[in-house]
């Protein structure tokens, strides 16, 4: 029996999806800017997808553009509004735990003579709203606050962040990486202050690829790819309709069953971390006070150190229980170095090496849960006694 846990680094997609993908590729696979008929037929495609997610985030179809992904919507975002946005001020504002699509940008802004905060977080890897107040100045010009995170399932107060922000400084505008908060959570930009916002298609059971950036009608930014002038001369290139029709399909399946979908992974979170907690020697990472089972945090995601046991180790001994589970963020899970996650919410320095993240999609089943659960009764106490050899 195979068990993906692991849906935080991408899902399965819908196989709704899959033929509607197939059906454009290989029967209305025109070029949505030409002028004849296959032309026009493609240009159908990108025109349900506007009124689709205009629909569910409450926007404006002309406010929408689409990228190769997460990683691109959040690039556009940051250097396209910074170079756009350079006359006002030099000052960017993110948090310590941003997905390195926001990092690193970070980091590259800074190398072009911008200045950047890096607000903390708590021990359930919250931002404080006093700390953003502090950080903010007249020279702040964009302000970067992901949504959910994508390996302890932080939740942050982005509507009230979003009215602080604009209450200080109408001006300052305020970005939103809902990657991993896409299709979880109800997200709707104009009520919570957003000015930009990214997502990504995979990780909502779309394909890879394709991405959204929302940016407000008022944002003044610039582009970062440039060519044939497509959607609005903001990012060139012919449309990859067939990934763009398949991530608002997606959208549209997940939040057309949205309350069904959220109590069964809510569900799936609770009897996780009940199982779980039956080993000793285990922390589930991130919890609210008094919030024993993940209340108030994404509903898909569980951090868990299970100490005297290596991260890496355990994620291969159960992957050969048919278990698939990750170690961190599945975009730096290569470079062997802590996670700057759990770093920074005060996770014991002797835990780093030992922390599992499980994920859950719509298609994880209360069976599943429970055979990931006893596979962990057997591994974990048999790694701890050859760990202490």
């Amino acid at each position: 029996m195979e068990v993906y846990l692991d849906n935080s680094a991408t899902t399965r997609t819908f196989p709704e999806v899959a033929e509607l993908m197939t059906k454009i590729m290989c029967e209305d696979y025109g070029n949505p800017s030409s002028l004849h008929m296959k032309g026009v037929e493609a240009e159908k495609y990108l025109r349900y997808a506007k009124e689709t997610l205009a629909r569910i985030l409450k926007v404006e179809e002309r406010e929408l553009l689409f990228t190769s992904g997460g990683t691109e919507s959040d690039n556009m975002a940051l250097i396209g509004c910074a170079l756009a946005n350079c006359r006002r001020g030099n000052h960017l504002i993110t948090t310590q735990i941003e997905h390195p699509a926001i990092l690193q940008t970070m980091r590259y802004l800074e190398s072009q003579g911008y200045r950047v905060t890096y607000l903390p977080v708590d021990s359930c890897g919250r931002i404080h709203l006093e700390d953003l107040r502090r950080a903010m100045t007249p020279e702040t010009i964009l302000v970067s606050i992901m949504h959910t995170n994508n390996e302890i399932g932080a939740l942050q107060p982005i509507e009230e962040a979003g009215a602080l922000i604009k209450q200080m400084n109408p001006d300052t505008l305020f970005h939103v990486d809902a990657v991993q908060g896409f299709g979880k959570s109800r997200i709707y930009p104009k009520k919570m202050h957003i000015d930009l916002l990214s997502v990504s298609g995979h990780k909502i059971h779309g394909p890879k690829g394709v991405g959204l950036l929302y940016v407000g009608d008022k944002v003044k930014i610039q582009p970062i790819v440039f060519g044939g002038g497509q959607q609005q001369n903001l990012r060139s290139g012919t449309e990859n309709v067939p990934g763009i029709a398949g991530l608002a399909k997606a959208a549209e399946m997940l939040y057309s069953r949205f309350d069904e979908d959220h109590a069964r992974l809510c569900a799936c979170k609770r009897r996780f971390i009940e199982g779980v907690r039956e080993l000793d020697q285990v922390t589930v990472n991130g919890l609210l006070p008094d919030a024993p089972y993940g209340e108030g945090t994404a509903a898909h995601i569980v951090s868990v150190s299970f100490a005297g046991v290596r991260s890496e180790v355990l994620l291969h001994a159960l992957e050969d229980k048919g278990i698939y589970v990750s170690a961190g963020s599945a975009c730096s899970a290569h470079k062997p170095q802590p996670s700057a996650t759990l770093k920074a919410i005060g996770v014991d320095k002797s835990l780093l090496d030992s922390t599992i993240r499980f994920s859950f999609s719509v298609f994880t089943t209360e069976e599943e849960i429970d055979v990931c659960l006893r596979a962990l009764y057997n591994i974990v106490p048999m790694l701890r006694r050859y760990s202490r050899r």
